[in-house]
């Protein structure tokens, strides 16, 4: 009946009326899924797979450094003295660091398919506190070509313009309002907390209630009432497999399903791809290992970096850019955001260290680039590069070849040892005159 009032009033309202277009107001089921099962942005977490996969995503991408930069030239300069690099980098406001509130908007994206929070800025027009906004308080719209926010604060609505609301938006039909995942993927998480209500109640009851109780003749009264007596008490898991006698030609007939039978273990599994394919996710990083093997764990973890995770940094940092810099500081000062994920490509131990040798071999790291990627202090003298000696640029392979030849021909033989001349230039390298000529020998 209550649906049907919502039917009622929906439709008596006319196209004036901007709750007629108002689309929350379109799911006149409400959050009943199919199965049964209340599916909200809160009941969702209490499915173990959603809650792994939101705080999964969440913690990655709030732990990752975070940095304003500044491209000059040729080379990127970190820019921390700026008010927005203190918000991004180590506090968010007064009450939350900045990892607890990139984490909290990225939980709110994930579930609302939105994320909020207010912009302060100073005298100055620099951003000094960001404070998150819970996305169901929260109604965007257009209105005279500019984008508004309509927030409900203990029952009364603010309006705030454009210039003081974060707004990231996730997957959408206009690029301004994301679908909540929630709403989209009700029927497959209704499921798969119906499994998890299933289980819980077959077990929790201990004992098998489908069943059907027959007598041959009709019970009185008094027969009823000490028959359910004594059924009374044994339900639950702690009074499970207890003796049930039957008297006067009585029979017990099971109607319920067993689980073997519906193959409630194989769904559980399944359901657990099914969060992992709704959000973008490898199955092993929600813990389904039963097709990861350690041959393959290292290229799964390098594609949840560059096809899960990758695509959210780069929502959030065009975002950054887009609305907490100003236009001369992303266009004349050439100042930007940029999440470091070379963390989360490390391989093992040995891969990682072969990495290192080729780009210290061919001098593009030196020491304490190498000591800085592992956390650790520089060193005296670190900073210095090499590279090999037995290279030469190609444009040069003539001149060395032909100063080589005039060379081979001055050195001295083994009856005639050097006694002045201790080194010798050739194409800009220096070599151990001394060594070549043990060498000879």
């Amino acid at each position: 009946m209550r649906i049907l009032d919502r039917f009622k009033r929906f439709f008596n309202l006319g196209l004036n009326d901007p709750k007629a277009w108002d689309t929350s107001l379109w799911n006149f089921a409400g959050s009943q899924s199919l199965s049964g099962e209340s599916v909200t942005e809160s009941t969702a977490l209490t499915y173990s797979a959603i809650w792994n996969a939101v705080t999964l995503y969440s913690g990655t991408i709030s732990t990752l450094p975070l940095h304003l930069l500044r491209q000059n030239q040729k080379k990127t300069l970190h820019v921390e003295e700026k008010k927005l690099y203190q918000v991004l980098h180590d506090q968010f406001n007064p009450l939350m660091t900045a990892q607890i509130g990139r984490e909290t908007m990225m939980s709110h994206i994930l579930l609302w398919g939105n994320a909020y929070a207010e912009i302060v800025r100073n005298t100055y027009g620099d951003v000094v506190e960001l404070w998150p906004i819970s996305p169901n308080r929260v109604r965007p719209y257009i209105k005279d070509g500019q984008v508004l926010y309509e927030i409900t604060v203990d029952s009364e609505k603010v309006i705030l313009p454009r210039e003081k609301v974060l707004h990231i938006p996730g997957l959408g039909f206009d690029g301004l309002i994301g679908y909540s995942v929630v709403s989209m993927a009700q029927k497959s998480f209704g499921l798969g907390m119906a499994l998890e209500t299933f289980g819980a109640l077959y077990f929790g009851q201990g004992t098998h209630v489908g069943c059907i109780l027959s007598h041959p003749g009709k019970l009185d009264d008094k027969a009823r009432a000490n028959l359910t007596e004594s059924f009374a008490g044994i339900d639950g898991l702690a009074k499970s497999h207890r003796k049930i006698i039957l008297e006067e030609g009585m029979k017990l007939e099971k109607i319920g399903i067993p689980p073997e039978n519906s193959q409630f273990l194989e769904s559980r599994q399944f359901q657990i791809a099914e969060i992992a394919r709704w959000f973008n996710l490898p199955p092993h990083k929600i813990k389904d290992l039963s097709r990861s093997s350690f041959s393959n764990i290292e290229s799964e973890q390098i594609s949840f970096v560059t096809d899960s995770v990758l695509p959210w940094l780069i929502r959030f940092e065009q975002n950054y850019n887009m609305q907490l810099l100003t236009v001369n500081e992303r266009f004349k000062q050439s100042i930007f955001t940029r999440h470091n994920v070379d963390g989360l490509l490390r391989g093992n131990p040995q891969t990682r260290a072969e990495y290192y040798r080729v780009m210290f071999s061919i001098g593009a790291m030196s020491i304490n680039d190498v000591r800085e990627k592992e956390g650790w202090d520089d060193v005296e003298n670190g900073d210095e590069r090499f590279i090999p000696l037995n290279m030469i640029p190609l444009s040069k392979i003539d001149e060395y070849l032909s100063m080589q030849k005039s060379t081979s021909q001055s050195l001295p033989t083994k009856s005639e040892p050097a006694k002045n001349i201790s080194r010798l230039r050739i194409a800009n390298q220096e070599i151990d005159y001394e060594k070549m000529v043990r060498d000879q020998k």
